[in-house]
């Protein structure tokens, strides 16, 4: 899932960053709302974490720009101002949620994952196609009741096919969600952690889940 980060204070930036990347987000962070709102222009994002309080466009004018654009990215504001009326207002522009500083990062996590759950339908945790489940609370991933080891990256793709199973996802759309700005590896790195997927996923398994449509995409469907 890719993430944008607004927030001007550099040193809560860099920790937050580094810790929703540990997670197995794709994070693209910035310090202020003017660049907040290129990265807008130029990507989906899964959810938007805004500080209110930023240099050039606050929060609340990003958020009024992604609304106007018809965008419905989930957006989490981080602020110190903590009064009712701040609160009201935020919700009231378009937010999802609001997370008053100081906060605890688990409660963050807590809060950005019922944004996407909610974003996608989902009321609840636990993502399942057929006898593959998936926590996203706990990250704990099983086939069969088989517990399945994957990488942080392995993790992120999987859980975003399984929050489209269905839907036929193109290459593009799928690094799209899964790398940032920064990644800089080879063209065809969707098609390895595909591979690697189908080789922890459905490797050993009479029905395969991972479907490739050739010139469109990969699909996660438990259609035979």
């Amino acid at each position: 899932m890719r993430i944008l980060l607004a927030e001007d204070e550099r040193d809560l930036n860099r920790i937050l960053t580094k810790k929703l990347t540990s997670e197995g987000y794709s994070v693209d962070s910035c310090f202020d709302g003017d660049e907040a709102i290129d990265h807008l222009a130029c990507a989906d994002y899964d959810a938007i974490i805004l500080d209110i309080m930023m240099p050039g466009a606050d929060g609340f004018a990003v958020l009024r720009s992604l609304r106007s654009a018809g965008k419905t990215s989930p957006v989490l504001f981080l602020t110190a101002r903590d009064s009712i009326s701040d609160r009201v207002k935020g919700l009231d522009s378009g937010a999802n949620d609001y997370l008053v500083k100081p906060f605890s990062f688990d409660e963050l996590l807590a809060r950005v994952r019922a944004m996407i759950r909610t974003a996608h339908g989902s009321m609840s945790s636990e993502l399942k196609v057929a006898d593959l489940v998936m926590d996203t609370a706990s990250g704990r991933v099983t086939r069969g009741g088989k517990e399945i080891t994957l990488s942080a990256k392995e993790h992120a793709l999987l859980e975003y096919l399984m929050h489209n199973a269905g839907l036929v996802l193109s290459r593009e759309k799928i690094e799209d969600h899964i790398w940032n700005y920064d990644y800089e590896g080879g063209t065809n790195v969707v098609d390895v952690y595909i591979s690697y997927l189908r080789k922890k996923i459905d490797d050993g398994h009479e029905q395969k889940l991972i479907h490739t449509l050739r010139g469109r995409g990969y699909m996660l469907s438990d259609a035979r």
